[in-house]
């Protein structure tokens, strides 16, 4: 499988609060090593997207990233602006394993509790090669998530990272507010957080290129989804709890659907499934 690409944009950032004992020290999620989470620590947090096998494109308007942190010396109720490079970004491009890194940044101590993410004006999606806008209503223009234990993970000495899923597949709506019966889309957010040491993947292959086929990775009630590279098939699934899978592949253009039972995902490993090939 292609290795993850880590393309240099934007800036995003986040930390979690755990508190171990009654010393406030967390451990690290890469290693066993007792950290202190009240000295200042760097972060760095990566961008990557569940797909839409609907939309061409996504262009989502990313404008401000803030991590609140437990600290009463601060002011702005514990919030902390981040450094990003704004900016208009189609998240369609991060599949199958690729990110880009969001955010970088400095916070005053590793007691974090949320993030918030500020979207602008400027979101569209492209469909069949025609644009239509991605609306943001008022109260959607802040996206607030809050950070657990599990969703980062800590490299040693001082820094903490983990990623963002900007879930488009779950995020855009058809929107009829206006006057007319086709006004767009509405984009609602739905983000997904978590670390690589806390989540497992699920990554292979499926044949032929013309089936234009959908792999879904599917837990209870949840589901991921994944649309395979158009050169050579190959897809992977990011982001996922430990635990049991069924695997669905969607054929399409008259190809016959398959499913996988009982595939096992394991925190910080790759699940290899052998080379699906559909038929008419």
């Amino acid at each position: 499988m292609k290795r993850m690409i880590r393309f240099t944009a934007l800036s995003l950032i986040g930390f979690v609060l755990i508190i171990y004992s009654c010393k406030k020290e967390t451990s690290g999620a890469l290693n066993n090593n007792t950290v202190n989470v009240n000295k200042p620590h760097s972060v760095a947090i990566y961008l990557t997207d569940d797909q839409t096998p609907v939309f061409d494109s996504v262009f989502i308007d990313l404008r401000k990233l803030e991590v609140k942190v437990e600290d009463d010396s601060l002011g702005n109720d514990g919030w902390v602006n981040l450094n990003i490079r704004p900016g208009v970004y189609n998240i369609l491009r991060l599949r199958n394993g690729l990110d880009t890194l969001f955010a970088t940044g400095t916070l005053p101590n590793a007691r974090v509790q949320k993030i918030r993410l500020t979207l602008g004006t400027q979101n569209s999606v492209m469909k069949n090669g025609q644009s239509f806008p991605l609306n943001v209503h008022d109260n959607d223009r802040e996206v607030v998530a809050n950070l657990e234990a599990g969703n980062f993970e800590v490299i040693p000495p001082d820094q903490v990272l983990f990623w963002i899923d900007f879930d488009a597949s779950h995020s855009i709506q058809t929107d009829n507010s206006g006057s007319g019966n086709n006004n767009g889309y509405r984009l609602k957010s739905h983000i997904r957080i978590f670390s690589r040491s806390n989540s497992g993947r699920i990554e292979g292959k499926v044949l032929p290129a013309a089936a234009d086929a959908l792999v879904m990775a599917i837990n209870g009630t949840d589901t991921t989804m994944a649309v395979p590279d158009d050169d050579d098939g190959e897809f992977k699934i990011v982001g996922l709890n430990a635990g049991t899978y069924k695997v669905f592949v969607d054929g399409r253009n008259n190809y016959n659907d398959t499913t996988i039972n009982n595939v096992i995902v394991r925190n910080r490993e790759d699940t290899h499934l052998p080379a699906i090939t559909l038929h008419q």
